[in-house]
């Protein structure tokens, strides 16, 4: 008879290092998964973490309009002089010769919705300024989210509230009569362009803010560079109208990309849906890397 002392474990069942499993069951099994499981993993964790931190920021972008609605009326004027003062004055007087003789009003509404959210994105910068000034970035920095979710979900609410200033836009072309499209699918598609576009803009904005460290020089440079932008895109008026070295700036101008995408959805202007979407696309995910980079200098 063979005596066992107390406390050993049983014959066949000799303690394991973590390098061992068990007779019938893989070290993958009891330890999690390998390398390429881990990867996946990591992959998953790191897209819940940028999903939460943008519909985070957005909730507190709709708080913010919620409670505090004086912005988005105050903003609203701009947009309203330039459809009732400027695009009533040039349908009447025929001075710019529009595709398919669109009416002008018509052609310059869905420009004003870009230049709008192209408004409302240039200054975002501002803000994480004075996130900054407050200790507020400091502490997001601290956190583990990445820089890159950070900077997307600022720039995710900056989208969401053009989107509201795109609505307020909509509406008031629809009072002075403009006939704009009402197929649900087009409009949603209007919101993702109005996002992508405002996406683009807010990441310049921060990453002029990263380089300029102050609200004063930021103010300066984006109302130095809001109109050049507005002017020299086709949102007034179409490109073929434009000299040549202007056509030229239009190309590589987003705002332009995104006017024909709008005007395409809300007017049904011919355009090439495809290469304005993938430019905002490219023009979006390029801002969001460069200001992730200046991200960390903004914070010293």
């Amino acid at each position: 008879m063979t005596s066992v002392a107390p406390g050993a474990p049983p014959a066949g069942s000799a303690e394991r290092g973590p390098g061992q499993s068990s007779p019938g069951q893989s070290s993958t099994a009891q330890w999690g998964p390998g390398p390429s499981g881990a990867g996946h993993y990591s992959a998953r964790v790191g897209l819940r973490q940028l999903a939460s931190r943008i519909v985070t920021l957005c909730w507190v972008e709709l708080r913010k309009i919620r409670h505090d609605r004086t912005e988005m009326y105050t903003r609203a004027i701009q947009p309203a002089l330039w459809l009732i003062i400027f695009g009533e004055t040039f349908t009447k007087i025929h001075a710019i010769h529009t595709p398919n003789g669109i009416p002008y009003l018509a052609y310059l509404a869905p420009g004003i919705i870009a230049q709008s959210a192209l408004f409302v994105a240039i200054f975002y910068g501002i803000q994480i300024i004075w996130e900054r000034d407050a200790g507020v970035l400091t502490k997001l920095m601290v956190t583990p989210t990445p820089r890159s979710a950070l900077i997307t979900g600022k720039a995710f609410a900056a989208g969401l509230r053009s989107i509201v200033q795109a609505a307020v836009v909509v509406v008031l072309a629809a009072i002075l009569g403009v006939a704009l499209t009402g197929n649900p699918l087009k409009l949603l598609a209007t919101a993702g362009v109005v996002v992508l576009g405002s996406a683009f803009f807010s990441c310049l904005s921060m990453s002029i803010a990263g380089v300029a460290l102050s609200r004063d020089r930021l103010m300066g440079i984006g109302q130095a560079i809001t109109m050049p932008l507005f002017f020299s895109s086709n949102a007034l008026y179409p490109t073929r109208l434009m000299p040549g070295w202007l056509q030229a700036i239009s190309k590589v101008n987003p705002l332009s990309y995104e006017v024909d995408a709008l005007r395409g959805l809300l007017i049904g202007v011919p355009t090439n849906m495809w290469l304005d979407i993938a430019v905002l696309v490219f023009a979006a995910a390029a801002a969001v890397v460069v200001a992730s980079a200046l991200l960390p200098r903004l914070a010293k």
